[in-house]
C-alpha cells in the first residue's frame, strides 16, 4: 500500500511538473545535446542521419513501457536499413534540473538489459525537460522526427505492438519518400 501511494504521488507530481497547455500552432523544437546512459555524447544531429527518428519516452515505473521495449528492439533492427532509428528517453533517470539519479539509472540499465534493447537511450537534461519534454503528460509517448528535425505524424501516447508500430513507420516512410 505504501509503495502504491508513493508511486501514485510520484506520477502525479511528475505529470503536474510536465503538463502544460500546448499551443497547437506553436512549432516544437526537438533540438538537444545530452549523453546516453553509457555517458556518450548524443545530440539532435542524429536526426539528419536518418529518414525518420522515433523518440520513445518511457519510465522505469511504467509497465506498458517496459512490455513494449522488446518489440521496439526488434522494430529497431528490422528498420535500420530503411533509414529509421529509435532512441529512448527514460524520463525518470534525472531530476527536474537534469541531474542524473543513480538509482533510477541503475533501474533503467537493468530494464534495457532484460528487454534486449540495443538502441540508444538518452538522459533527459534541463534543456530537454524545459523544452520538448515539458509537454509529455503520459508514458510511453512516441514522437517521429524527420531528417530536418521536424515532427512528422502525430504524437503517439500508449504502447503498441511491433506490428502496429511497423504500420505507422511504413506510412511515415511513404509520406517522406513522396516529399523527396
Amino acid at each position: 500500500m505504501k509503495k502504491s501511494l508513493t508511486l501514485f504521488l510520484f506520477l502525479t507530481s511528475f505529470t503536474l511538473l510536465f503538463a502544460q497547455a500546448k499551443n497547437k500552432n506553436q512549432k516544437v523544437n526537438y533540438d538537444f545535446t545530452s549523453v546516453d546512459l553509457n555517458g556518450n555524447e548524443i545530440s539532435s544531429e542524429i536526426y539528419s542521419k536518418n529518414t525518420i527518428t522515433m523518440i520513445n519516452i518511457w519510465g522505469t515505473f511504467c509497465g506498458p513501457c517496459i512490455r513494449e521495449m522488446p518489440d521496439l528492439a526488434k522494430l529497431s533492427e528490422a528498420n535500420k536499413d530503411k533509414g529509421v532509428e529509435i532512441i529512448g528517453i527514460p524520463i525518470d533517470v534525472s531530476d527536474a534540473t537534469g541531474r542524473l539519479l543513480p538509482r533510477a539509472k541503475k533501474s533503467a540499465d537493468s530494464i534495457i538489459a532484460q528487454t534486449g534493447v540495443t538502441y540508444k537511450n538518452v538522459v533527459p537534461n534541463q534543456q530537454m525537460l524545459s523544452g520538448f519534454l515539458r509537454d509529455v503528460i503520459a508514458v510511453p509517448t512516441s514522437i517521429f522526427i524527420d531528417k530536418n528535425g521536424n515532427q512528422i505524424g502525430e504524437i503517439y501516447m500508449g504502447s503498441r505492438s511491433q506490428k502496429d508500430w511497423q504500420l505507422i513507420i511504413d506510412k511515415l516512410l511513404k509520406s517522406q519518400s513522396q516529399l523527396n
